[in-house]
């Protein structure tokens, strides 16, 4: 019972005339308001909304690019130089090389592609090949689908909470500017009768 009373008490309260809280004031609490709702719901729907494009777009063009694209086994016709130790951490640099492959009854083929430092003459790599027998790069795996995906819904969370703090900045900005002008306004207004009273 109590507490429905203090409750009545404080609405009461916020209802009653207050003459030192302005239009402004009012405006400028309720835009705080929905700014942290919109800050704490909006923005992580906005990123989970843009994350959820960007992995149907990568999934279709990792789909794609599996259904134009096949693997071959070829061999490496010239080894590359081992690496100089700690040079590159633990991941070998990646050099290119000329390697050549068969196809079912297809004439042997030749190209380059790229494999770790101190791959030899003889090694086999796997390359990816497109309609054409051209050496092109493996599709798209899970992990750069993932990666992307993770990227593209943080950058829109950002951009989105970016955007309402620039928009709560503003108001900011106008309830400002109209407060000091109702200052001046009741400044104008009281000034006279203070200096009328002070002599």
């Amino acid at each position: 019972m109590r507490t429905r009373e203090k409750r009545t008490r404080v609405i009461g309260r916020w209802q009653r005339h207050n003459p030192l809280r302005r239009r402004s004031d009012v405006v400028e609490a309720w835009t705080a308001l929905v700014v942290a709702v919109v800050l704490w719901a909006g923005a992580p729907l906005a990123g989970l909304a843009a994350g959820w494009w960007a992995h149907d777009g990568a999934r279709a063009t990792a789909t794609d690019q599996r259904a134009e694209r096949h693997r071959v086994l070829a061999e490496v016709l010239h080894g590359t130089p081992a690496s100089a130790p700690g040079a590159a951490g633990d991941r070998r640099p990646v050099q290119r090389v000329a390697v050549r492959w068969t196809e079912p009854g297809e004439r042997a083929r030749t190209g380059e592609t790229r494999v770790s430092a101190g791959t030899g003459a003889g090694d086999h790599t796997y390359i990816w090949l497109d309609d054409r027998h051209r050496i092109v790069p493996a599709p798209t795996s899970d992990t750069v689908i993932w990666q992307h995906t993770l990227a593209v819904g943080a950058c829109g969370a950002g951009l989105a909470a970016a955007g309402v703090l620039a928009l709560h900045a503003l108001v900011r900005r106008a309830a400002a500017r109209r407060r000091m002008a109702e200052w001046e306004q009741d400044w104008a207004r009281t000034g006279p009768e203070w200096a009328r009273h002070s002599t």
